[in-house]
């Protein structure tokens, strides 16, 4: 059985499909986006990290551990033992069985509220196997499931797993290719193409476009990002999700720079002036995960 490593289950959340949701958040992306909301997902390894404001410099670690907020050489067992639990592990190796019989726990808000679970990360098709197997257990409970992928994985897998999620949340950040793999650090050929593949014979797919101001808010991307949604067939919905600045002090935790300290996020008047390139089109489109 293939086991995943997993950073966060998020309960009760509200903006990553319809109804009360389980978000299951995978380690490791192929993508490095500047504007990334959760930096601590980008490694594909476990990691552990000290909180610097809760370290008392008791002594348990060294000079040379002191001076970079990401630890090697530790464990589970050191994480017990920290006084001011300072230390924290980033990542939980899980199995599917035991990780599908922990979300159901929470079954009781899916039927009242018609949510369910959703796979993100990082992007979950980095562990394909294991998040294929997890949506396949939930599918066979008659759990309502979502994929939240931003398409950069072979098509074979995002296929398998798709087969199993009742709703694919599509990220989609810009359709030039230079200006994407500035931002993101990959080419976006892949991504379309299986975007398109998967509009062909997936009948619910949302697409979700992060709006980064100075980014990807300019007319030009976001006409050709309207024009080449508008032509797929599986396309239920898009949402756009503004840029916010809660990733800004997870990039130094995990011993990263934060590429856009000084980016503002935009107002609802902004975001409704960007609705329209989709809206003009007959797309469905939301603002934040929200009518």
């Amino acid at each position: 059985m293939p086991q995943g490593l997993i950073f966060n289950v998020q309960r009760f959340s509200l903006h990553d499909g319809p109804g009360v949701r389980s978000t299951v958040f995978l380690k490791g992306c192929p993508l490095h986006c500047t504007w990334c909301h959760n930096p601590e997902s980008q490694s594909p390894r476990p990691e552990f990290v000290r909180l610097v404001h809760r370290c008392m410099r008791c002594g348990r670690c060294g000079e040379e551990e002191l001076a970079n907020p990401v630890v090697t050489g530790r464990d589970d067992a050191d994480v017990e033992l920290c006084p001011t639990g300072a230390l924290q592990a980033v990542g939980r190796t899980v199995t599917p069985e035991a990780l599908v019989a922990e979300l159901l726990h929470d079954r009781i808000f899916f039927d009242e509220s018609g949510g369910g679970v959703t796979f993100s990360g990082g992007e979950p098709l980095m562990q394909a196997a294991f998040a294929t197997e997890c949506l396949r257990r939930l599918d066979a409970e008659g759990v309502h499931t979502a994929l939240d992928t931003c398409g950069f994985a072979r098509w074979q897998d995002l296929a398998d797993a798709a087969a199993h999620a009742d709703l694919v949340l599509f990220d989609l950040k810009l359709m030039d290719d230079a200006r994407h793999r500035a931002a993101t650090g990959v080419s976006n050929d892949r991504i379309l193409e299986n975007l398109r593949t998967l509009a062909r014979s997936h009948s619910h797919i949302w697409i979700r476009v992060p709006v980064i101001p100075g980014v990807n808010d300019d007319a030009p991307n976001l006409d050709a990002t309207a024009a080449f949604v508008a032509e797929l067939p599986g396309v239920r919905r898009v949402e756009l999700l503004p840029y916010h600045a809660t990733g800004e002090p997870k990039f130094a935790r995990v011993g990263l720079a934060y590429a856009l300290p000084d980016t503002t996020p935009p107002d609802r008047a902004r975001l409704e002036h960007l609705a329209a390139h989709f809206r003009d089109r007959g797309l469905t489109t939301t603002l934040g995960g929200h009518p």
